[in-house]
């Protein structure tokens, strides 16, 4: 079994409170009996027992390419295009440019090392082909499986999202039949039609078209091209506008309709919906070398790259913006969660992407990187002073007036990528404070897991923020008032009371959704500093977070939305604890399994979260960060090599 380190110990220090003691032991000892289930119940042995190069082989072979007969009823490339282009802007000429090395140069491995990291990616992956057969045998092509039900349910263009969100992951999990089941499936999708009348540009972007282009990198399967095209000349309409902004969402029949009325740009966009389609569209032209594709989203690029520094906080861009009028300084919240997460994530990865050829990505991430360490990150204050020198978190602003910021330190589950966003800049562009800082913020949402009885992290909370990161001492009495004050004066005689029945560890002043969702973002954090800096400690907090995600969200089909991460639902961490290994075994309490879980699983869950706990756990050489860079949605896209796309 792996040796389990808490936060304290990334923190430099053993130093704890009885409330983290008592969280922490009841995580360590759920790892310990999940871990032996896996191990002597669960660990295929033909699978431990295959060497990991064979594995490797074995996930980069291809099967001779197979006819697959696409279905589609409509051929988007005759859809009509009201607002002509003249000319587009060409993809960036020349060789691309010997970035920095991202990843860590990783010695040699130990037989102990290895068998204990062989352990782990197994169990992630016996985890994700147990949701698979699930989804496979009752929901198949469906775009979600609900867990609890175990039926199917229509949310992303009815066009199957779980089944092409989860393509690369079967490739890189080297389930290569249950892959080229799911691409006979993908030729099937008819793109001509939905059976919802809009469908978010966003999100279709991110998990469609991001996952048959990866796929297509991995496979070289033809079929996901000509489909990926398909579906990115029906995205491409979306940008179809006065002044080529995407809008939102995209009516299909309204599209295909010459007779239509024009589309026009939004007046109230989310600044990651305008920014967000970047990596998908120019990936697509790379391998299509048709430059339509990337002049689409080099225009928006040029438009963020003018209004950078019109904003109430130059540097940054609110969360919503008036795409039509191009004029950003009107709205004053300003954030790096939900509404704009993906467009500051997507700079660096851009500027991978494109081989280092246009500086402007390195520019846009730069300016707004210095802003949001500016303006954005804060150090909690909490009672251990020395652990909480170690962490950070990402904040929300609001500007009332120009350049006057407010932090409101409310940190979302959502902006746990931006450790991972920090340190892999960093890396590519050669500025270690930047690294440093994506190592804090990532060991801030390790904390916040391990802070909570179930291990694992809230949607939304917040702390108390301390005004200089370098000093910060406990203030006991300053807590005290802020939980008061937030929580009214129902609960005036205590704050002590008021935190135990809301769950809150001393520092927190609230958690505002005490749900976890079965996001990625903390655990695509710890993969890549993890991949960046080559510390055991990350694999260790790796496991610590599967372990108790899969404890508290196992389902008799899948693993479903946890809808209290604090326990306070009557069913204690006791009781929790001892439920774990008949659990796997499918005979789990059904307050654990209906009571504290809600029947949602979105395709993120495959796609994602147990892609990027399989990577943290395989070997470096797996989608290596030299060669790959993954979208918003985990898809790995090849970066660009000498002499190809």
């Amino acid at each position: 079994m792996p040796r389990i380190k808490t936060p304290r110990n990334l923190a430099g220090t053993s130093n704890m409170s009885r409330q983290h003691q008592r969280a922490l032991t009841w995580m360590v000892l759920g790892a310990a009996v999940i871990g032996a289930y896996y191990i002597f119940f669960c660990a295929p042995i033909d699978t431990l027992a295959i060497p990991f190069e064979e594995h490797e082989i074995y996930m980069n072979s291809r099967n001779s390419f197979t006819s697959y007969k696409s279905r589609q009823s409509y051929d988007w490339r005759d859809a009509p295009f009201r607002h002509a282009i003249s000319s587009y802007t060409p993809l960036p000429d020349g060789r691309p440019q010997a970035l920095p090395r991202v990843q860590f140069d990783f010695p040699p491995e130990t037989k102990g090392q290895r068998e204990r990291r062989e352990t782990m990616r197994v169990a992630v992956r016996d985890e994700f082909i147990r949701t698979w057969n699930s989804y496979r045998a009752r929901a198949w092509a469906e775009d979600e499986l609900k867990p609890i039900t175990g039926t199917g349910s229509k949310t992303f263009g009815g066009w199957g999202a779980t089944l092409v969100d989860s393509l690369d992951t079967l490739w890189i999990m080297g389930l290569k039949d249950e892959f080229y089941e799911g691409v006979q499936a993908v030729a099937a999708i008819d793109f001509g039609r939905s059976d919802m009348k809009t469908v978010s540009v966003f999100e279709t972007t991110i998990r469609y078209l991001g996952g048959m282009l990866s796929a297509y990198d991995l496979s070289q399967e033809p079929v996901l091209l000509e489909k990926a095209i398909q579906l990115g000349e029906m995205l491409y309409r979306a940008f179809d506008t006065e002044n080529h902004t995407p809008t939102n969402w995209l009516d299909i029949e309204k599209a295909k309709n010459p007779e239509s009325s024009k589309l026009k740009s939004e007046t109230n966009i989310c600044f990651a919906c305008l920014g967000s389609l970047a990596m998908e569209f120019t990936r697509l032209a790379q391998i299509t070398q048709e430059p339509k594709y990337y002049d689409a989203v080099a225009r928006v690029t040029r438009l963020l790259d003018r209004t950078q520094d019109t904003t109430r906080i130059p540097g940054l861009w609110p969360t919503m913006v008036n795409a039509r009028t191009e004029e950003f300084n009107a709205s004053r919240f300003f954030s790096a969660g939900a509404l704009a997460d993906s467009t500051y994530e997507y700079f660096p990865k851009m500027h991978a992407l494109l081989g280092g050829l246009d500086p402007v990505y390195r520019k846009l991430y730069t300016d707004s990187a210095a802003k949001i360490d500016q303006h954005l990150l804060f150090r909690p204050q909490l009672e251990d002073e020395l652990l909480s020198a170690d962490l950070l978190f990402c904040g929300d602003v609001h500007a009332s007036r120009p350049n006057e910021a407010s932090l409101d330190p409310q940190m979302q589950h959502l902006t746990c990528f931006v450790g991972g966003m920090f340190a892999l800049a960093g890396r590519l562009f050669s500025n270690p404070a930047d690294v440093a800082l994506g190592e804090k913020l990532t060991k801030g949402c390790i904390y916040a897991y391990a802070a909570m009885p179930t291990g694992i992290g809230p949607e939304v909370f917040s702390t108390l923020a301390c005004a200089d990161r370098a000093h910060c001492p406990w203030n006991a009495t300053t807590w005290s008032d802020k939980v008061l004050h937030g929580h009214g004066t129902k609960y005036a005689q205590s704050a002590e009371q008021i935190a135990a029945e809301k769950g809150l560890p001393r520092g927190w002043t609230a958690i505002r959704d005490k749900r976890y969702l079965l996001r990625p973002e903390a655990i695509e954090s710890v993969f890549i500093l993890y991949r960046i800096t080559g510390k055991h400690e990350y694999l260790s907090a790796a496991w610590d977070m599967f372990a108790a995600v899969v404890a508290h969200t196992r389902t008799p089909h899948a693993n479903a939305q946890l809808l209290d991460v604090t326990g306070q639902t009557g069913y204690g961490p006791e009781a929790r604890t001892a439920a774990v290994g008949e659990r796997y075994r499918g005979h789990g309490p059904a307050a654990v399994r209906e009571g504290n879980v809600e029947d949602k699983m979105e395709s993120f869950w495959t796609a994602e979260t147990l892609k990027y706990f399989y990577l943290v756990f395989s070997r470096p050489d797996m989608v290596d960060l030299d060669e790959w860079v993954f979208n918003t949605e985990a898809h790995p896209f090849r970066r660009p090599r000498k002499g190809g796309v």
